[in-house]
Formats: C-alpha cells, structure tokens, sequence
C-alpha cells in the first residue's frame, strides 16, 4: 500500500516533512545520493526510520518527494510586458532549469518514487500554474493567448521528451522556437 500524498501539511506534520526534506538534501551534498538509506536519513532528521517509512513507503518515494518540493516555481514568471517575451523567457528558464544535470535527476527521482502518478501530475500543475499566470497577463492586456493546454502540449511537452529521451541541443534558441510554434497556432 503507498503511503498518501502529503501536500503542504501543518503543525508537527509539517515539522517532519521540513526535517526529514532538509536531511535529505544535506546527506545528498555531503555523501551523494547512492550513499541515502532510511535509516541515515531518519537519523538525521531525528525521527525513527518507521517514521519515513510509514509517512514515504521507502527510499525511493521520499526522494521523489523531495524533488516535487524542489521543482515547485519559488516565484511568478516574469513580466516583461508582452506575451510573447514572457513566455519565451518563462520557456528558457523552464529548460534551463530542467535539463540541467541537477534537473534531470529531480525529474528522475520524482517519477521513479511515483507509483500512483501524483507527484507526475504536481509537477505538471506546477507548470500549468506558472504558464497560466503568463496567458492571463497576456488577457489582461488583450492580447490573444493560446489556452495553458496548448503551451503544454507545444512548448512543454517537446521540451520534457528532449530531456528525457533526447538531449541534444537543448538551448534558449529550441525553447524560443517552440514558443514561436505554439503562438503561430493561437492564431485565428
């Protein structure tokens, strides 16, 4: 049985999370992350190992947990007053940030601890939060948007499988490109 998603939790609860999270992260600069156990991290939290495992599962999820939290956007995307430039800078950061050595292994550990496919969809809303906010500045100054799905499909989608499956050539010019091809077909 997979323990259930625990999304911003208060109290005592949000406690351990912050520790066990912080823990994590520290024995990864320090050790590496081949060198994690259950047991190393609860240590260094300071909660038993049952703790992690009834909250987590195991290793695996605890690592995916963490890296949902650290793919989570810490800040709105810019606004440089168009669509266009908004979006295009929102794309290259997005990429820059994703298929970097560090990105790639967030991505990785977020959907290898996934078995239910729900820090996959956090992610995702993640991303459609963020895109969300550029096409309704853009509404906001009348300027025609393509609806968050299209963005997805055409400028996060390509980039997500080029990280993952193809990563050659992975540059602002590619994320500008995908963004020229996703307002082109908003175009009536």
């Amino acid at each position: 049985m997979s323990p259930k998603p625990m999304v911003r939790p208060g109290g005592r609860s949000a406690r351990v999370q912050e520790s066990v999270h912080a823990a994590v992260r520290e024995l990864q600069a320090e050790l590496g992350r081949e060198a994690l156990t259950v047991p190393l991290v609860a240590a260094r939290a300071g909660v038993t190992p049952s703790t992690v495992y009834r909250r987590w599962g195991d290793l695996q999820e605890l690592l995916s947990d963490v890296a949902v939290e650290h793919l989570r956007p810490e800040a709105p995307p810019v606004d440089l007053g168009s669509l266009r430039a908004d979006l295009e800078a929102w794309a290259e950061q997005f990429l820059d940030e994703m298929a970097s050595p560090p990105g790639r292994a967030y991505i990785r550990d977020a959907l290898l601890g996934d078995p239910d496919g729900s820090n996959a969809g956090q992610c995702s809303a993640y991303a459609a939060e963020q895109i969300d906010v550029v096409v309704a500045r853009a509404a906001e100054r009348g300027e025609s948007a393509p609806d968050v799905e299209r963005v997805i499909d055409r400028v996060v989608a390509p980039m997500m499988y080029r990280i993952l499956f193809r990563p050659g050539e992975l540059d602002a010019a590619y994320a500008r490109a995908l963004v020229e091809h996703a307002l082109s077909l908003s175009k009536p």
